[in-house]
C-alpha cells in the first residue's frame, strides 16, 4: 500500500470556523460560483491540537519562542551559574532558523523585534530538537565565544533529529540548516463547500443587566455585527505512506505505531471542527459521508469535481449522491490504483458501486487496522 485518501462531507449550519483578513468567513470561486471554503492550514491546525492527536504522546511545538521554552527546561535541570549564563546570552539563539528579511516590515516593527528573544522564523520543532539547543548552552561550558561558534555550525549543520508524528504528518520548512526540512506526508485540500454559498450578517446588541435601574434610556451598550455563513464542505485529503515512513526512520518504534496513527488521524478528521467563533456558534457538527481508500499507486485524485453545479437542496444526502456517482464514473473511465475502498453514510442514502459499507466509524478503524498489518 503507497497511500490512503480521505473524502468527507460534512454539513455545518450558521457558522464563522475560518476567517478572512475582515473577519467575514472565507470563501472560493469555483466553477463559477461562489463557495464556503475552510482553509487546509485551518483544518491541520484544528486535527494538531486536538485532544484526539494528545493521544499520539510527545508532539512537536510550532513556535518562535524557543529561547524561551530553552530557558524554561534549563531552569529545571541547570545550576545558577549555568542559568545566568543561559538568560545573559539567550537572545543568540534567536539566530536559529534565521529567516529572510522582510523588506515590508517597518523600522518600528524591526526595533520591537530585535528586543523579542524569539526566532525570525516560525519553526516547528520537536522535543529533541529543543533538547539539541539546550546542550549548545550545556556545552559552552559559560564560554559565549564557543556558544556563539556552536550555534553558527548548528546553523549549518542539517541535524536530523528524530520528529514527532504531527510533523512526520505535516512537514515543516526551514530557512537555513539548523535542522532538516521535513516534507509533509500528508496532503490537505482546501474544503469547499459543495452549495453555493451566501453570506450573511448578525446584528447583535449586550445589555446592561443594570441599566433599566441607573439609566433613562432602555438602549443596548454595545452594538456589533458578525459574518457567517451556513455550508456543507467536502475535506479531501492524501495520505503517502511511503514518505511517512521514510519521515519517522529515525523514530524509535515509530514505524510500528503508524497503524495507530492513521487511526487517530481518521479520528481527529472525524470528530474535529475548526475552532473559529464556535462560542457564538456552536457549530459542531459530524459527517455525513466519510470515505477511505486505500491505492497501491501514487494517484491522488480529488473528487470536487462532483460539486461544479452547486447542490441546492437537502444538501447532506444531494452532495453524498453526487460524491458516489462522481466515484463512479472515475472507477469507469480511469485505472487510479484503487484496491479497496471504505463507504460511510449516516443517512444510508446511497454508495458508490465499488465500495464496502461500513455501518459505524468504529468499523471502518477496524478495516483501516487489517489494511496496515
Amino acid at each position: 500500500m503507497s497511500m490512503i485518501q480521505f473524502h468527507i462531507l460534512r454539513n455545518y449550519a450558521s457558522s464563522n470556523l475560518n476567517r478572512d483578513e475582515i473577519g467575514a468567513p472565507k470563501t472560493a470561486i469555483f466553477a463559477g460560483s461562489q463557495r464556503g471554503r475552510i482553509s487546509s492550514q485551518c483544518l491541520k491546525r484544528a486535527w494538531r491540537i486536538s485532544d484526539i492527536f494528545k493521544n499520539l504522546g510527545a508532539l512537536g511545538i510550532r513556535t518562535k519562542y524557543m529561547p524561551e521554552l530553552v530557558i524554561g527546561q534549563l531552569e529545571k535541570i541547570a545550576d545558577a551559574k549555568t542559568l545566568a549564563f543561559a538568560k545573559k546570552n539567550e537572545k543568540l539563539l534567536t539566530g536559529i532558523g534565521k529567516a529572510k528579511p522582510d523588506k515590508n516590515e517597518k523600522q518600528e516593527e524591526k526595533e520591537k523585534s530585535k528586543k523579542l528573544n524569539k526566532t525570525a522564523q516560525l519553526i516547528f520543532f520537536s522535543q529533541q530538537d529543543i533538547e539539541t539547543c539546550i546542550n549548545l548552552i550545556l556545552n559552552a561550558n559559560q564560554d559565549e565565544k564557543k556558544l556563539k561558534n556552536d550555534i553558527e555550525q548548528l546553523k549549518k549543520s542539517k541535524i536530523v533529529n528524530p520528529i514527532t508524528f504531527d510533523i512526520a504528518l505535516f512537514g515543516r520548512m526551514v530557512t537555513d540548516n539548523s535542522f532538516s526540512q521535513v516534507d509533509a506526508s500528508l496532503q490537505v485540500a482546501h474544503a469547499l463547500s459543495t452549495n453555493r454559498v451566501n453570506q450573511e450578517s448578525d446584528y447583535f446588541t449586550a445589555v446592561d443587566d443594570l441599566g433599566a435601574k441607573y439609566r433613562e434610556d432602555t438602549g443596548a451598550e454595545h452594538i456589533g455585527d458578525c459574518d457567517f455563513n451556513s455550508c456543507c464542505y467536502y475535506e479531501y485529503a492524501a495520505l503517502d505512506i511511503d514518505q511517512l515512513k521514510r519521515n519517522l526512520q529515525f523514530s524509535n518504534d515509530a514505524k510500528e505505531k503508524i497503524p495507530y496513527l492513521i487511526s487517530t488521524l481518521l479520528l481527529a478528521m472525524v470528530y474535529t471542527s475548526p475552532s473559529g467563533k464556535q462560542n457564538s456558534f456552536a457549530a459542531h457538527s459530524l459527517p455525513s459521508v466519510v470515505c477511505l481508500e486505500k491505492k497501491d499507486k501514487k494517484i491522488p485524485v480529488s473528487y470536487i469535481n462532483a460539486f461544479e453545479e452547486p447542490v441546492s437542496y437537502n444538501y447532506s444526502i444531494e452532495s453524498a449522491k453526487r460524491l458516489a456517482s462522481e466515484i463512479d464514473k472515475t472507477d469507469s473511465k480511469f485505472n487510479t490504483a484503487i484496491t479497496k475502498r471504505l463507504w460511510f453514510d449516516i443517512n444510508d442514502s446511497c454508495a458508490p458501486d465499488n465500495a464496502e459499507i461500513t455501518a459505524s466509524i468504529e468499523e471502518m478503524l477496524e478495516q483501516v487496522a487489517d489494511w496496515l498489518q
